[in-house]
């Protein structure tokens, strides 16, 4: 009889233990006993509390639970929610990626591909340099496509740098190729009207600011369009960037100096006067980021003879699958490409740009 009883005892030890798995977690046992390991009297009740109600449960011993959904999708927010400076040059120092995988290229600046028109074909490009003269004009069409590809990935990071408020040290190696393609003039077989390669090597200096001041770069650039005479057209440069935020604005401005070369093998020595001394990048970005409005303006800072150009971007909320938007551009000025460094014109265009994060 006494043995029949404990049978029983066990049986119904076991169903309220399975009764008691519908509102704990199968490890919850395990963690009374892990809790409690010389005191029987807690252990006991943090097992009446696991057969009694997932919400004991919880107050005596809490649960371990993986991410629910509603976690992985305020993960998304938070990432979504990243200032544009600090997405684009990882101001608050992201990790997890894979070094050997893509993931390591990076946005550098905006990469589109649209179809523009200018008032003023530069049919016969023309430099001071003795025997860089186009003699004869050249069969250009005002409209062609323009595309431009940007990236770049991190070398290098010293973090607790703490150096006149600066906090983190980030090299980065970065490459930009704009082209301009007169892809319409099939009587000239559809010739590479201009391409420009623009190298750099940028160390990036973090504030650690929420607003305001968040960002220092030094940078060295070269910029040439690998052509021989007379289109020949190449400099080298080392600048100072400043960046700021405000909400869903940035402000990018950089001055630059630029490195002498043999006055007898320069393509182009009074490029300063055209490309001037400094560029500032204004941007601005709706809550939603399914737009961006950016405005770039370079000058020469020549008060009797000021030059200078100016270009407009929108990235409109129209989306063109997962990766690119619709894209208007205008721009206004000299130096939209290098081999028009001296030459004004105006433009309009329109295309597709892609994702910048």
């Amino acid at each position: 009889m006494v043995k029949n009883n404990k049978i029983n005892g066990l049986w119904f030890f076991v169903a309220l233990l399975s009764a008691g798995m519908a509102h704990a977690d199968n490890g919850t046992f395990a963690l009374c006993a892990k809790n409690f390991p010389d005191n029987n009297a807690e252990r006991l009740k943090c097992f009446d509390g696991v057969l009694g109600s997932a919400a004991q449960i919880a107050q005596i011993v809490p649960p371990v639970v993986p991410a629910t959904v509603d976690v992985v999708e305020k993960r998304k927010e938070v990432a979504v929610d990243r200032s544009y400076l600090t997405r684009v040059w990882n101001l608050d120092n992201r990790t997890g990626r894979d070094p050997s995988s893509l993931d390591r290229l990076q946005p550098h600046r905006q990469s589109y591909l649209i179809v523009r028109e200018t008032n003023n074909v530069n049919k016969q490009p023309a430099t001071p340099t003795a025997g860089h003269a186009v003699l004869t004009p050249y069969d250009m069409d005002a409209l062609e496509s323009k595309f431009q590809l940007s990236f770049k990935t991190d070398i290098f990071t010293q973090g607790n740098l703490d150096l006149w408020g600066l906090k983190t040290l980030r090299l980065w190696g970065a490459y930009t190729q704009q082209s301009h393609w007169q892809v319409f003039n099939t009587r000239n077989s559809s010739p590479f009207r201009e391409t420009n390669y623009e190298p750099e090597l940028i160390a990036a200096f973090s504030t650690g600011n929420e607003t305001g001041w968040k960002l220092l770069n030094l940078g060295v650039e070269h910029q040439s369009n690998g052509r021989t005479n007379p289109e020949s057209r190449s400099w080298n440069r080392v600048y100072a960037q400043g960046g700021w935020e405000w909400g869903n604005t940035s402000l990018l401005a950089r001055g630059w100096w630029r490195i002498p070369e043999n006055v007898l093998k320069d393509d182009n020595p009074d490029i300063i006067h055209y490309m001037g001394r400094g560029d500032l990048v204004v941007r601005w970005e709706p809550d939603s980021k399914m737009q961006a409005v950016s405005m770039l303006l370079r000058n020469n800072l020549n008060q009797n003879q000021n030059l200078g150009f100016v270009q407009l971007d929108w990235s409109m909320p129209v989306q063109l699958g997962k990766a690119a938007k619709l894209h208007a551009q205008m721009s206004s000025g000299y130096g939209e490409s290098l081999i028009d460094y001296n030459h004004r014109q105006t433009t309009m265009g329109l295309g597709v740009s892609f994702r910048e994060w």
